[in-house]
């Protein structure tokens, strides 16, 4: 696995990690310029130590507006390219044997270490024409009817289930509200809370709403350490609140969607650290840390029995959202 940062264009740069990438590029630019006769070594050592200081100083104050930038980097990997890099013999197993299928959802029998495994996740497009086929990774009822199928499948043969989270939400549309989304969502999590197989989610960017919830009622929630999840997006949230756009990072603060939020309150299970820079500047790191934190939490889940998986699920997530009165 390659550890170098990964090259960008200069359209998905975010604003706030620009002056790291521009060192970088100056170190580049130094490093091919180097010769026998001119030596640039110690102005490129000075130059890393400048960027590595830059970006721990950027990277460790990012407020939570910029954490939905990151979990939204349209360079950032997603489900495809973690089942690349963690997954062996992928087979993608398609429809909802009711409509058709919906590729939003993606979902498929592989070897994951030494489980055999059922993956699901939502895939979004890198270009317009996969965005179009993919909806933008907003899955439509037969997406969630999939899902089951496949969830279902899995339990019959007690095959764990890794779900990967990134998605804007449910597609919002008529034809998907004219086939039962909220149906559709709702058998999928009704389904999730009984199967009697090991479950294990990651959100690894946008963590949107009833679309996100659909394959998250899991034994462990996982989340990478830029990724977002919430009950509605902070454009969507300042705009009933606020009915001002200006108020969106106010609306992102104030939503609780980040990593160590969720955290602490109880949602999130663990904190996966990303590549230096974010998951987008090296996927084949942060695949691996994805890689270890799944295998020690499918350990744990495989050695309790079907009724403990069960009840363990069941109080998991009855204890969220509960909340102590103080007298004011």
């Amino acid at each position: 696995m390659s550890t170098e940062p990964a090259q960008l264009s200069d359209r998905m740069i975010l604003e706030f990690e620009r002056p790291i990438i521009d060192l970088e590029r100056k170190i580049s630019e130094l490093r091919g310029l180097s010769t026998e006769t001119v030596d640039f070594s110690s102005e490129i050592r000075r130059l890393e130590v400048k960027a590595k200081k830059l970006q721990k100083e950027v990277f460790a104050d990012l407020s939570a507006q910029q954490k939905v930038q990151l979990a939204r980097h349209p360079a950032r990997p997603y489900m495809m390219d973690y089942v690349g890099l963690l997954m062996d013999d992928f087979v993608e197993l398609h429809g909802d044997r009711s409509f058709r299928d919906d590729p939003a959802i993606i979902g498929g029998i592989a070897q994951f270490d030494e489980w055999e495994v059922l993956v699901l996740g939502h895939q979004k497009g890198r270009n317009t024409k996969d965005n179009m086929h993919r909806n933008f990774g907003m899955a439509r009822p037969e997406g969630y009817r999939k899902a089951t199928r496949l969830m279902r499948l899995a339990s019959r043969f007690r095959r764990p289930i890794i779900c990967f989270i990134d998605t804007p939400g449910a597609y919002p549309g008529l034809g998907a509200e004219e086939r039962g989304q909220a149906e559709a969502i709702a058998k999928a999590l009704q389904v999730m809370s009984s199967l009697d197989c090991p479950m294990i989610s990651v959100v690894i960017g946008e963590g949107g709403s009833g679309g996100a919830l659909a394959l998250g009622v899991t034994d462990r929630i996982l989340m990478l350490e830029y990724a977002i999840y919430s009950v509605i997006s902070p454009e969507g949230c300042a705009s009933i609140l606020w009915r001002d756009p200006s108020k969106i990072g106010e609306a992102a603060a104030q939503l609780k969607l980040t990593a160590p939020d969720l955290t602490g309150l109880g949602i999130c299970d663990e904190i996966i650290p990303e590549a230096d820079g974010g998951a987008h500047r090296n996927a084949a790191v942060t695949a691996s840390r994805l890689r270890a934190s799944i295998k020690r939490h499918l350990r744990e889940l495989t050695e309790l029995s079907t009724t403990e998986l069960i009840e363990r699920r069941y109080q998991k997530f009855r204890t969220m959202g509960s909340f102590i009165e103080t007298p004011s």
